[in-house]
């Protein structure tokens, strides 16, 4: 059975950075692409970043690079997102998944875990 469980989330000031994590367990990690995705209050899910198996390379949503850095441990079947700068726009759950390719149009395989809420605020 796959299972993502994503942590890190909280309460962050503007500005602050975050480190997110989702520990995936039920598949062969190493052998897929991860992504993160968020949702926004009100709105649709989004996707903000994704990695290949191997971990070299990234694909980052062109509004969010500088600051959103997707990293992954085959070791510790954990994938990791790192964010900079936070602005109150960031305020969402992220969720994590693996995608069908290591493609910005490919899509999530599984169904969704319960997230973790990054909530930017003064």
């Amino acid at each position: 059975q796959v299972q993502f469980v994503e942590s890190g989330g909280g309460l962050v000031q503007p500005g602050g950075s975050l480190t997110l994590s989702c520990t995936a367990s039920g598949f062969s990690f190493s052998s897929y692409p991860m992504s993160w995705y968020r949702q926004a209050p009100g709105k649709e899910r989004e996707l903000v970043a994704v990695i290949p198996g191997t971990g070299r390379g990234m694909m980052v949503q062109d509004s969010l690079k500088g600051r959103f850095t997707i990293s992954r441990s085959n070791d510790k079947n954990t994938l990791y997102l790192h964010i900079e700068s936070l602005r109150n726009e960031d305020t969402a759950v992220y969720y994590c998944n693996r995608q069908t390719a290591y493609s910005w149009g490919a899509g999530p395989l599984d169904a969704w875990g319960q997230g973790t809420l990054v909530t930017v605020s003064s």
